[in-house]
């Protein structure tokens, strides 16, 4: 029984993991460069980004642990769903580096459209296992496809620097 709670803490803890290292890397470049970049009026506030990423990573994480669980822990039947949901939250992990660190945004638009295909698959993969897991990601699957139209259009927006030229 206590060991059950402990993989249940970590599997909901283990996104939020490479979303706080995220945060922490390239929490100097939102104010600098960020705020300066040219976005919709239907842009978020900052503010709600941290909160909604909470929310998202929880029930995402926890829901990893009802796949991992209801398939009796790293089985050959857990190859696929969680091996799919463990490439999208690498692609997820990777978007704030290209997108704040390297500033990619052409890198950062491919990552995140590599991600909702990933996370797509990973929810229709964890359907028929359990559907109350399936369930718990699509709120993170509205909240991935309000991020890539909104990359898309700072992309459109913010045409690339050439290499030389002063921010």
């Amino acid at each position: 029984q206590g060991r059950m709670w402990a993989y249940t803490v970590g599997f909901t803890v283990l996104p939020h993991v490479g979303g706080f290292l995220g945060w922490l890397i390239n929490r100097k470049q939102i104010p600098a460069w960020y705020e300066k970049l040219k976005k919709p009026s239907w842009c978020p506030s900052r503010k709600i980004f941290p909160l909604a990423w909470t929310v998202l990573y929880t029930g995402m994480g926890y829901a990893s642990y009802l796949i991992w669980n209801d398939l009796g822990g790293c089985s050959s039947k857990a190859i696929v769903p969680l091996g799919l949901y463990g490439a999208q939250l690498a692609l997820n992990w990777a978007w704030p580096p290209f997108f704040f660190g390297a500033r990619n945004l052409k890198m950062a638009l491919i990552d995140i459209l590599c991600l909702d295909g990933l996370a797509i698959g990973t929810v229709c993969s964890w359907y028929p296992i359990n559907k109350v897991a399936a369930l718990l990601m699509v709120p993170y699957l509205g909240w991935l496809a309000m991020a890539t139209c909104l990359t898309i259009r700072i992309w459109k927006d913010n045409p690339e620097q050439k290499p030389g030229k002063s921010e």
